[in-house]
């Protein structure tokens, strides 16, 4: 039981990446704004179901202040998001979501008061460091070219911001868990969300929404929106049980499951190149669980 946190954040890596893949694999062509909505739509069939066995938590102004921020804030990251992989290459900009657990370290201890050990922190920082190298395989001009091009490149900046937001929406959620439940907090987040997001996707999406309908591509959704809702539940049953930043860093494992996922679903060559990320991240990770 003291380690179940850490297979709680492996099925959440596990099936986040694979919602990713589904949704890669099902519409690559389709508008950003539309797929991620329905994806989140999708999601609620199995929350809602689940949410007939979950006892109504006592509340009190924490969860509501969490939850009043977070949401406005999850939703600002999901446009900056889209907007970052629609303007600037992946190589430039996925490399800055490495940073989300290293910030963690010092946000959730502002806002949760969640302190990381030297050897944890150790561990967060390897696997940042190996999901940053991930990402970088076509880069030809060094490692640092990333940050290099933050001048020029627009959705660099936009990332950044991204990789920030998380930093606060992870610890806000951390907030509301505890005053409230894992499950509650998951259920009713991702209704809100869905809510939400909906007019701004409508509206980014409204001139190809008829021929999405029409051609019932939104059913190619079912599967990623399922695997999502999966990922929700294990990751808030697992931030219930350890560190924001511990938690985080582990779920960052995704990245190396997408990489598996890109070379047999997608053909995706240089998977010998992210050898050593993925060495460092398992390091990390390794770390990581020691030390919690």
């Amino acid at each position: 039981m003291a380690y179940l946190w850490v297979a709680l954040s492996l099925i959440s890596a596990f099936t986040l990446a694979t919602s990713d893949a589904l949704t890669k694999k099902a519409l690559e062509r389709g508008n950003e704004f539309l797929v991620a909505w329905f994806r989140l739509f999708f999601s609620l069939p199995l929350l809602l179901g689940l949410w007939i066995f979950i006892p109504l938590p006592e509340l009190d102004a924490e969860f509501y202040k969490a939850f009043a921020i977070a949401v406005p804030l999850e939703i600002l990251s999901i446009v900056l998001y889209i907007k970052a992989l629609r303007i600037s290459p992946l190589s430039l900009t996925l490399p800055f979501l490495a940073l989300t657990p290293v910030f963690l370290i010092f946000i959730s201890y502002l806002i949760v008061g969640e302190k990381v050990s030297f050897r944890g922190g150790i561990g967060i920082f390897l696997i940042a460091a190996g999901s940053y190298t991930l990402n970088i395989h076509k880069i030809k001009k060094g490692i640092l070219e990333p940050f290099k091009s933050i001048t020029k490149e627009k959705g660099s900046i936009l990332m950044i911001g991204v990789a920030v937001i998380y930093t606060f929406t992870s610890s806000l959620g951390k907030v509301a868990i505890e005053h409230s439940s894992p499950l509650f907090f998951a259920i009713t987040y991702y209704i809100a969300l869905t809510i939400s997001f909906a007019p701004i996707a409508l509206w980014m999406g409204r001139n190809e929404l008829n021929s999405f309908v029409k051609d019932k591509q939104f059913k190619k959704l079912v599967s990623p929106g399922a695997f999502l809702a999966f990922m929700v539940i294990s990751h808030m049953l697992a931030m219930k049980l350890t560190k924001v930043a511990y938690m985080i860093s582990v779920k960052r494992l995704s990245l190396i499951i997408g990489i598996i996922y890109g070379y047999f679903l997608f053909k995706e060559e240089n998977i010998k190149e992210r050898f050593l990320g993925a060495i460092l991240m398992l390091i990390g990770f390794v770390i990581v669980v020691t030390a919690s």
